[in-house]
Protein backbone atom coordinates (compact mmCIF):
# COMPACT_ATOMS: atom_id res chain seq x y z
CA UNK A 1 0.00 0.00 0.00
CA UNK A 2 1.52 3.33 -1.05
CA UNK A 3 1.55 6.47 1.11
CA UNK A 4 -1.41 8.15 -0.58
CA UNK A 5 -3.60 5.06 -0.26
CA UNK A 6 -2.61 4.63 3.38
CA UNK A 7 -3.50 8.25 4.16
CA UNK A 8 -6.85 7.88 2.41
CA UNK A 9 -7.76 4.67 4.24
CA UNK A 10 -6.85 6.16 7.63
CA UNK A 11 -8.68 9.41 6.81
CA UNK A 12 -11.91 7.68 5.77
CA UNK A 13 -11.78 5.28 8.75
CA UNK A 14 -11.29 8.03 11.34
CA UNK A 15 -13.87 10.26 9.69
CA UNK A 16 -16.53 7.52 9.80
CA UNK A 17 -15.66 6.56 13.39
CA UNK A 18 -15.98 10.17 14.57
CA UNK A 19 -19.19 10.61 12.57
CA UNK A 20 -20.74 7.57 14.26
CA UNK A 21 -19.56 8.60 17.73
CA UNK A 22 -21.14 12.03 17.23
CA UNK A 23 -24.50 10.31 16.89
CA UNK A 24 -24.19 8.49 20.22
CA UNK A 25 -22.10 10.78 22.46
CA UNK A 26 -22.60 14.37 21.21
CA UNK A 27 -21.09 17.14 23.33
CA UNK A 28 -22.79 20.19 21.83
CA UNK A 29 -26.33 20.70 20.47
CA UNK A 30 -26.68 21.08 16.69
CA UNK A 31 -27.67 24.51 15.33
CA UNK A 32 -27.49 24.01 11.55
CA UNK A 33 -28.52 21.08 9.34
CA UNK A 34 -25.84 18.40 9.64
CA UNK A 35 -26.47 16.83 6.18
CA UNK A 36 -26.28 20.29 4.57
CA UNK A 37 -23.04 21.11 6.37
CA UNK A 38 -21.54 17.72 5.55
CA UNK A 39 -22.25 18.32 1.89
CA UNK A 40 -20.66 21.77 1.97
CA UNK A 41 -17.59 20.77 3.98
CA UNK A 42 -16.95 17.61 1.98
CA UNK A 43 -17.47 19.60 -1.22
CA UNK A 44 -14.77 22.04 -0.11
CA UNK A 45 -12.49 19.10 0.68
CA UNK A 46 -12.95 17.64 -2.79
CA UNK A 47 -12.26 20.99 -4.45
CA UNK A 48 -9.23 21.65 -2.25
CA UNK A 49 -7.77 18.18 -2.86
CA UNK A 50 -8.15 18.57 -6.62
CA UNK A 51 -6.56 22.02 -6.66
CA UNK A 52 -3.67 20.95 -4.42
CA UNK A 53 -2.98 17.97 -6.69
CA UNK A 54 -3.09 20.09 -9.83
CA UNK A 55 -0.84 22.82 -8.43
CA UNK A 56 1.58 20.92 -6.18
CA UNK A 57 1.40 17.25 -7.17
CA UNK A 58 3.00 15.23 -4.37
CA UNK A 59 3.22 18.40 -2.25
CA UNK A 60 5.06 18.08 1.09
CA UNK A 61 6.12 14.44 0.64
CA UNK A 62 7.41 15.27 -2.83
CA UNK A 63 9.28 18.26 -1.40
CA UNK A 64 10.93 15.95 1.15
CA UNK A 65 12.14 13.67 -1.66
CA UNK A 66 13.60 16.65 -3.52
CA UNK A 67 15.24 18.01 -0.36
CA UNK A 68 16.76 14.61 0.40
CA UNK A 69 18.16 14.13 -3.09
CA UNK A 70 19.76 17.58 -3.06
CA UNK A 71 20.87 17.62 0.57
CA UNK A 72 18.68 20.58 1.49
CA UNK A 73 17.55 21.27 5.03
CA UNK A 74 18.94 21.04 8.54
CA UNK A 75 18.24 17.34 9.12
CA UNK A 76 19.93 16.36 5.84
CA UNK A 77 23.02 18.26 6.94
CA UNK A 78 23.07 16.80 10.47
CA UNK A 79 22.38 13.24 9.29
CA UNK A 80 21.03 12.04 12.66
CA UNK A 81 19.63 8.53 13.28
CA UNK A 82 16.33 7.95 11.51
CA UNK A 83 14.38 7.48 14.75
CA UNK A 84 15.61 10.79 16.17
CA UNK A 85 14.95 12.52 12.85
CA UNK A 86 11.40 11.17 12.78
CA UNK A 87 10.66 12.42 16.30
CA UNK A 88 12.25 15.85 15.85
CA UNK A 89 10.75 16.27 12.39
CA UNK A 90 7.18 15.53 13.52
CA UNK A 91 7.49 17.78 16.59
CA UNK A 92 8.99 20.67 14.61
CA UNK A 93 6.36 20.40 11.85
CA UNK A 94 3.70 20.40 14.56
CA UNK A 95 5.14 23.64 15.96
CA UNK A 96 5.27 25.11 12.44
CA UNK A 97 1.54 24.49 11.98
CA UNK A 98 0.85 26.12 15.36
CA UNK A 99 2.79 29.20 14.19
CA UNK A 100 0.90 29.20 10.90
CA UNK A 101 -2.41 29.11 12.75
CA UNK A 102 -1.46 32.11 14.87
CA UNK A 103 -0.37 34.00 11.74
CA UNK A 104 -3.66 33.46 9.88
CA UNK A 105 -5.46 34.95 12.89
CA UNK A 106 -3.14 37.91 13.34
CA UNK A 107 -2.59 39.02 9.73
CA UNK A 108 -5.73 40.68 8.27
CA UNK A 109 -5.22 39.39 4.71
CA UNK A 110 -4.87 35.77 5.83
CA UNK A 111 -7.84 36.09 8.19
CA UNK A 112 -10.05 36.96 5.19
CA UNK A 113 -9.62 33.35 4.03
CA UNK A 114 -9.38 31.63 7.42
CA UNK A 115 -12.75 33.15 8.35
CA UNK A 116 -14.33 30.44 6.17
CA UNK A 117 -13.15 27.84 8.69
CA UNK A 118 -14.52 29.82 11.65
CA UNK A 119 -17.84 30.62 9.97
CA UNK A 120 -19.21 27.13 10.65
CA UNK A 121 -22.25 27.41 12.93
CA UNK A 122 -21.58 23.96 14.40
CA UNK A 123 -18.38 22.13 15.16
CA UNK A 124 -18.05 18.50 14.16
CA UNK A 125 -15.68 16.15 12.36
CA UNK A 126 -16.41 17.77 8.99
CA UNK A 127 -15.36 21.20 10.31
CA UNK A 128 -11.77 19.98 10.23
CA UNK A 129 -12.08 19.89 6.43
CA UNK A 130 -13.67 23.32 5.99
CA UNK A 131 -11.08 25.66 4.47
CA UNK A 132 -11.07 28.13 1.60
CA UNK A 133 -9.11 26.86 -1.44
CA UNK A 134 -6.76 29.85 -1.33
CA UNK A 135 -5.90 29.09 2.30
CA UNK A 136 -5.18 25.46 1.38
CA UNK A 137 -2.85 26.50 -1.43
CA UNK A 138 -1.11 28.99 0.87
CA UNK A 139 -0.79 26.31 3.55
CA UNK A 140 0.82 23.96 1.02
CA UNK A 141 3.37 26.60 0.06
CA UNK A 142 4.15 27.16 3.72
CA UNK A 143 4.61 23.44 4.44
CA UNK A 144 6.82 22.94 1.38
CA UNK A 145 9.02 25.85 2.47
CA UNK A 146 9.31 24.37 5.99
CA UNK A 147 10.20 20.96 4.53
CA UNK A 148 12.96 22.48 2.40
CA UNK A 149 14.37 24.30 5.44
CA UNK A 150 14.08 21.37 7.84
CA UNK A 151 14.95 18.52 5.46
CA UNK A 152 12.85 15.70 6.99
CA UNK A 153 12.63 12.31 5.27
CA UNK A 154 9.56 11.50 3.12
CA UNK A 155 8.52 8.99 5.82
CA UNK A 156 8.66 11.71 8.48
CA UNK A 157 6.47 13.99 6.37
CA UNK A 158 4.03 11.14 5.62
CA UNK A 159 3.72 10.31 9.35
CA UNK A 160 3.18 13.98 10.13
CA UNK A 161 0.53 14.34 7.41
CA UNK A 162 -1.35 11.32 8.77
CA UNK A 163 -1.22 12.79 12.28
CA UNK A 164 -2.35 16.16 10.92
CA UNK A 165 -5.39 14.61 9.23
CA UNK A 166 -6.36 12.38 12.15
CA UNK A 167 -6.01 15.10 14.77
CA UNK A 168 -7.91 17.65 12.66
CA UNK A 169 -10.84 15.22 12.53
CA UNK A 170 -10.60 14.29 16.21
CA UNK A 171 -10.15 17.80 17.66
CA UNK A 172 -13.07 19.21 15.66
CA UNK A 173 -15.41 16.31 16.43
CA UNK A 174 -18.57 16.78 18.46
CA UNK A 175 -17.98 13.97 20.93
CA UNK A 176 -18.05 13.74 24.72
CA UNK A 177 -14.95 12.58 26.54
CA UNK A 178 -15.16 11.80 30.28
CA UNK A 179 -13.77 14.72 32.28
CA UNK A 180 -10.79 12.83 33.69
CA UNK A 181 -9.81 11.48 30.27
CA UNK A 182 -10.08 14.94 28.71
CA UNK A 183 -7.94 16.39 31.50
CA UNK A 184 -5.24 13.74 31.07
CA UNK A 185 -5.25 13.93 27.27
CA UNK A 186 -4.93 17.71 27.32
CA UNK A 187 -1.55 17.42 28.98
CA UNK A 188 -0.25 16.06 25.69
CA UNK A 189 -2.73 16.50 22.85
CA UNK A 190 -5.55 18.82 21.80
CA UNK A 191 -8.98 17.44 22.72
CA UNK A 192 -12.37 18.37 21.22
CA UNK A 193 -13.30 20.38 24.34
CA UNK A 194 -10.03 22.30 24.15
CA UNK A 195 -10.42 23.13 20.46
CA UNK A 196 -14.14 23.95 20.76
CA UNK A 197 -13.11 26.93 22.87
CA UNK A 198 -11.07 28.17 19.90
CA UNK A 199 -14.24 28.17 17.78
CA UNK A 200 -16.23 30.25 20.27
CA UNK A 201 -17.65 33.64 19.24
CA UNK A 202 -15.89 35.13 22.26
CA UNK A 203 -12.86 37.06 20.99
CA UNK A 204 -10.54 36.07 23.84
CA UNK A 205 -11.39 32.42 23.32
CA UNK A 206 -11.06 32.53 19.53
CA UNK A 207 -7.54 33.89 20.00
CA UNK A 208 -6.42 30.93 22.08
CA UNK A 209 -5.92 27.16 21.81
CA UNK A 210 -4.30 27.34 18.37
CA UNK A 211 -2.71 23.89 18.55
CA UNK A 212 -3.98 21.04 16.43
CA UNK A 213 -2.04 18.09 17.85
CA UNK A 214 0.33 18.83 20.75
CA UNK A 215 -1.12 21.08 23.44
CA UNK A 216 2.32 22.09 24.71
CA UNK A 217 2.71 25.07 22.34
CA UNK A 218 -0.36 26.86 23.69
CA UNK A 219 0.78 26.21 27.25
CA UNK A 220 4.36 27.37 26.69
CA UNK A 221 3.52 30.44 24.61
CA UNK A 222 0.63 31.80 26.67
CA UNK A 223 -2.24 31.07 24.28
CA UNK A 224 -3.91 28.34 26.33
CA UNK A 225 -7.46 28.72 27.67
CA UNK A 226 -8.50 25.90 29.96
CA UNK A 227 -12.18 26.76 30.41
CA UNK A 228 -14.58 28.80 28.28
CA UNK A 229 -16.78 31.51 29.76
CA UNK A 230 -19.74 29.18 29.23
CA UNK A 231 -20.16 25.47 29.81
CA UNK A 232 -19.13 23.37 26.81
CA UNK A 233 -22.69 22.58 25.58
CA UNK A 234 -23.55 26.31 25.77
CA UNK A 235 -20.58 27.68 23.80
CA UNK A 236 -21.77 29.67 20.79
CA UNK A 237 -19.82 28.38 17.82
CA UNK A 238 -18.69 30.56 14.91
CA UNK A 239 -18.55 34.32 14.43
CA UNK A 240 -20.96 36.85 15.91
CA UNK A 241 -21.41 38.49 12.49
CA UNK A 242 -22.30 35.28 10.62
CA UNK A 243 -25.26 33.64 12.30
CA UNK A 244 -27.60 32.38 9.53
CA UNK A 245 -27.23 29.24 7.36
CA UNK A 246 -27.99 31.26 4.21
CA UNK A 247 -24.74 33.17 4.80
CA UNK A 248 -22.61 30.04 4.69
CA UNK A 249 -23.68 28.24 1.52
CA UNK A 250 -20.97 26.67 -0.65
CA UNK A 251 -21.00 29.64 -3.04
CA UNK A 252 -20.96 32.20 -0.25
CA UNK A 253 -17.98 30.51 1.42
CA UNK A 254 -15.95 30.73 -1.78
CA UNK A 255 -16.85 34.43 -2.11
CA UNK A 256 -16.50 35.20 1.59
CA UNK A 257 -12.99 36.75 1.42
CA UNK A 258 -14.30 39.38 -1.03
CA UNK A 259 -17.43 39.98 1.01
CA UNK A 260 -15.37 40.32 4.17
CA UNK A 261 -13.78 43.42 2.72
CA UNK A 262 -17.15 44.88 1.81
CA UNK A 263 -19.13 43.92 4.89
CA UNK A 264 -16.31 44.09 7.46
CA UNK A 265 -16.92 40.75 9.12
CA UNK A 266 -15.32 40.79 12.54
CA UNK A 267 -11.64 39.89 12.70
CA UNK A 268 -11.07 38.53 16.21
CA UNK A 269 -7.30 38.94 16.01
CA UNK A 270 -7.67 42.71 15.90
CA UNK A 271 -10.10 42.94 18.77
CA UNK A 272 -8.08 41.16 21.41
Amino acid sequence: MDGDTLRLVIFISVFLIMLILELFIPRHPIVDSKPRRLGINLGLTGLNTLLARLVFGAAAVGAAKIAGSRGWGLLNVLDWPSEMELFIGVVFLDFAIYVQHVIVHKVPFFWLFHVVHHSDLDLDVSSGLRFHPIEILGSMLYKIAIVYLLGPSPLTVLVFEVILNVMALFSHSNITLPGKIDHLCRKIIVTPDMHRIHHSVEVRETNSNYGFNLSVWDRLLGTYTQEALKEQPEIVIGLDTIRHPDEVTFKNLLLMPLRNRAQEYSQPSHLN
